[in-house]
């Protein structure tokens, strides 16, 4: 399922029309991006959790010249589902 596909299951769902369902979309993935990029974490009770994780520098080889690079610390989204979202899958 893509975005545009999402937006057309929200309007149908939720009966609004599709401009509608798409502001809703977009307002939920900018809450989540704006949270994380405060370094929050997002629960949603059933669905599951959004968090940042802290990735630390490393020292990694250029695989064609076998030369040492270093890999600066960076910052990564995680999402880990949650029990009623595993079951519906499982």
């Amino acid at each position: 399922m893509n975005k545009n596909e999402l937006v057309a299951f929200v309007a149908k769902e939720a009966d609004m029309t599709k401009a509608d369902a798409a502001r809703a979309v977009e307002a939920i993935v900018e809450g989540i991006s704006k949270t994380l990029k405060k370094g929050d974490e997002v629960r949603l009770v059933g669905f599951g959790t959004f968090w940042v994780a802290k990735r630390a520098a490393s020292e990694g080889r250029n695989p064609r010249t076998g030369a040492k690079i270093k890999i600066p610390a960076s910052k990564q989204p995680k999402f880990k589902a949650g029990k009623a979202l595993k079951d519906i899958v499982n």
